[in-house]
């Protein structure tokens, strides 16, 4: 399990938005500061989306900044259903510099190999993997399913793999292509952000049981080795 895991509780939607807002860009200052480039992974879905909005109003450096998202679905980029299209928007007029994840391939393991390679050309690893879980336990697109074993037990050196989960969700009814838990555990620091109290059930069950959870979020958790943040509301 992760080294050690803190929780911040929130009941004001602006205090739990402002809150990861700052502690991002401190992350993002720090290792500008540091090694005068940064590297993010972001997550997609509708709870990160007024973060992003506060992220952008900070004064930060924009113009050496990766940000990457943590998973993508195989659709177009200008879909309303791709999660680099919800980043792009917000931090491409600043100047960062946003990779998709996802390429032109149909097939979704093609897919996660391109993907895979698009990694590893980066600065690895990266500064911050902020991550988001869904009510099924799933995190990133690490889904229950056929590849869920090459998504969480994977070689070190695969960073991203192409995913068909089972069953496939009904708002976004498309495979997937994800960073590994091998990537998410290389990463300098990582964060969990989520809302709703059914989460918060699924989450505290996963962590009790750890390498042996149903839940993909209980696994990657546990393969995690720096402190994790825990952001609910």
């Amino acid at each position: 399990m992760a080294e050690e895991i803190e929780f911040w509780d929130f009941e004001v939607e602006k205090e739990f938005v402002e809150a990861i807002a700052g502690d991002i860009k401190f992350i993002i200052e720090s290792a500008l500061e540091a090694r005068g480039q940064a590297l993010v992974a972001f997550p997609g879905g509708s709870t990160p989306k007024p973060i992003f909005e506060a992220l952008a109003a900070s004064d930060i450096r924009w113009k050496n900044v990766t940000i990457i998202p943590t998973d993508e679905r195989l659709v177009a980029v200008n879909s309303e259903m791709s999660n680099v299209a919800d980043i792009a928007r917000v931090f491409l007029p600043l100047g960062a510099r946003v990779l998709p994840l996802n390429s032109e391939a149909e097939d979704y393991k093609l897919a996660g190999g391109a993907a895979n390679a698009r990694l590893a050309d980066l600065h690895w690893p990266p500064d911050l993997v902020w991550l988001g879980m869904g009510a099924d336990g799933h995190t990133a697109s690490i889904f229950a399913g056929p590849d869920l074993e090459d998504a969480i037990d994977g070689p070190d050196d695969v960073l991203a793999v192409g995913v068909e989960p089972d069953p496939l969700p009904a708002e976004a009814p498309v495979n997937r292509v994800t960073m590994t838990a091998a990537a998410i555990k290389q990463a300098r620091t990582t964060m969990l952000v989520f809302k709703g109290a059914d989460k918060r059930a699924v989450l505290d069950e996963a962590l009790e049981l750890g390498e042996m959870s149903p839940y993909p979020i209980g696994r990657v958790l546990d393969k995690i080795t720096v402190p994790v943040d825990i952001y609910c509301m």
